[in-house]
Order: C-alpha cells, then sequence, then structure tokens
C-alpha cells in the first residue's frame, strides 16, 4: 500500500496549526468596559504641589463607553502629570502576561502606569507608554515591558503583586485629550 506523502503532510500541517491556536488562545483576566466611573479615581500632581488640571468622564462613541482623560499637563512647580487610576487589589492576577488597551488621542505620548503591594512611596510606579493618533488603535503591552520608575524595586512587575493600574499624562507640558474604549489584562 503506497502512502501519499502530500496527504501526510497536510494531515501534519493541520494537527500542528490545530494545537497552536488552542495554546494561543489568551484569557482575560481583566476587563473594564468603562460601566461605572466610581471605579476610577482622577490623580493629578496637585498632590504635590503641581499646577496640573483636569478631569476624567465616561462619554459615548460609537454606541461604547469610552473613558476620556482630558486636561493641561505642565511642568510647573515641579509637577507633570495627570491621571485616571483603578484599583485592582481585588482581582488576582498572578497569572498576568500582557495588558491590552484600545486607545485614540490628540498624537502624543500617554503611559500605563502599574503600582505594586511592594511600593512604599506614591511617586514609584511601573510605566510603558503608547502614541496615539486620532483614530483608535489596539496597543499590546506585556508586563516585561514595564519599567520602574525608581530605585529599590524590582526591574519588572510582579504579576501577584499588581494593586492598581493608570492611564496617564505626564512628564511634558501638553494639553492631554485620550479617550480609551477598551482596557483587559491577559493570562
Amino acid at each position: 500500500m503506497m502512502i501519499n506523502t502530500n496527504f501526510l503532510f497536510l494531515c501534519f500541517l493541520f494537527i500542528t496549526i490545530t494545537t497552536m491556536n488552542q495554546n494561543a488562545v489568551a484569557q482575560i483576566i481583566f476587563n473594564d468596559d468603562f460601566d461605572d466611573i466610581k471605579n476610577w479615581g482622577f490623580i493629578s500632581d496637585n498632590v504635590m504641589g503641581g499646577v496640573s488640571s483636569g478631569k476624567i468622564s465616561i462619554k459615548s462613541v460609537n454606541r461604547n463607553k469610552v473613558i476620556e482623560l482630558k486636561g493641561k499637563v505642565s511642568t510647573e512647580n515641579n509637577g507633570g502629570f495627570i491621571q485616571a487610576r483603578r484599583n485592582l487589589r481585588s482581582i488576582s492576577l498572578k497569572e498576568a502576561k500582557y495588558i491590552k488597551i484600545i486607545a485614540r488621542g490628540n498624537n502624543e505620548k500617554y503611559y500605563i502606569h502599574l503600582r505594586t503591594s511592594r511600593m512604599i512611596f506614591p511617586w514609584q510606579y511601573y510605566q510603558t507608554g503608547f502614541n496615539v493618533d486620532n483614530n483608535f488603535k489596539e496597543f499590546i503591552l506585556p508586563l516585561s515591558q514595564f519599567k520602574t520608575s525608581g530605585l529599590f524595586l524590582a526591574k519588572t512587575p510582579k504579576a501577584k503583586n499588581i494593586t492598581s493600574i493608570a492611564i496617564v499624562a505626564f512628564g511634558k507640558d501638553h494639553n492631554a485629550e485620550l479617550d480609551v474604549s477598551s482596557i483587559s489584562i491577559y493570562k
């Protein structure tokens, strides 16, 4: 009996692709569809004497809820940030690998800040940035890409220690206009 090598190759390819797709399915640990603004808090550099100002709000864009971070970031008086922050203490993130965010804005660089249970001071965080334009885009941000803000912390955050996530306009004088339609954490 002669076995067709093309048939065997196709069977092998099918099994390989099927197995890869099953292993490649990402699972959501956390997703915020911005139903409740009470889950998010606005923080600015005013807490340390800065003069930046802004606000967060939930608005509708194409029938989807979006969180908007809007304001004026000023580096005057040692300031330079506004942010929308959400507490994640009640969510088990020990298997988290990356954050997916869908956002648009005014052609500026924005940041995601993570805080962990290992942080003592309010100015400590892990951060990574993303550049937006006026169209919604998806950004995949692996935890390994986040860098520490200072000394005495691990180089990258440990997923099991994450306590909050923030959407941040930071580091330079500019007007902030950022819309985020989705923020999810995957394992």
